[in-house]
Formats: C-alpha cells, structure tokens, sequence
C-alpha cells in the first residue's frame, strides 16, 4: 500500500487548509487509518486517527481538526481550521491495514505511511 499526501501549504493564522492522502492498492473499510505530524525539532505526534474503533483526536487539535475518509475514492481528508503556528510541522498519513489498535496516542501499528506533505502557519 502506497500513501500520498498533498494540501499542504502555508497560511496565517486563523486559516484554514485541507489535507488528502490518496491510497494506492487495498485498504479494508475497518483499516484504521490517520495522520500525524512532526514539528522541527520535535517528536512525532499523533493528530488524528479514524478506524473501527471510532475517530480519535489529539486534545491540541480537538474542535478545529475534522479527520474523514471516503472508501469509495480511498481517500483520507483532514480538514484544519483556525489554525496556529504550533500546528506548523509536516504531517503524515498512515495506515494500519490489519485494523489493529487505533488511536491517536498509537503508532506503532501503522505499517505504511506517507511521504508527508509540509503544513506552516504564520502568526
């Protein structure tokens, strides 16, 4: 399984952006697929995860972030709004194609994960 990020960009603060990661081969509808982001100098962190245990966010990105995912196009979205300078970093897609363990707080079952697509948002 391939996975492509795009959408990324750079925006103030406030604004929105859309991100897309578009799935190459079979990924099951019960897949838990999410995204996740890494900021410079920091660690990876989990932004939000969707699967068939439901949709988890990161408590930093709850109310802003939506996470959604169309099965017919095999696609995984992420809308962000009001978004911040900390919210800066590149983020990635993953999936999990054995529908393990889902949540955001868990990465270590994704087995395929993107090449990343570069978020910065200006104060």
């Amino acid at each position: 399984v391939q996975l492509v990020e795009s959408g990324g960009g750079s925006v103030q603060a406030g604004g929105s952006l859309r991100l897309s990661c578009t799935t190459s081969g079979y990924i099951h509808s019960r897949a838990c697929m999410g995204w996740f982001r890494q900021a410079p100098g920091k660690e990876r962190e989990g932004v939000a995860t969707i699967g068939h245990d439901g949709i988890t966010y990161a408590d930093s990105v709850k109310g802003r972030f939506t996470i959604s995912k169309d099965n017919t196009e095999n696609t995984l979205y992420l809308q962000m709004n009001s978004l911040k300078p900390e919210d800066t970093g590149m983020y990635y897609c993953a999936a999990d194609i054995h529908g393990g363990y889902c949540h955001v707080t868990y990465d270590k079952g994704m087995d395929s994960w993107g090449k990343g697509t570069l978020v910065t948002i200006s104060s």
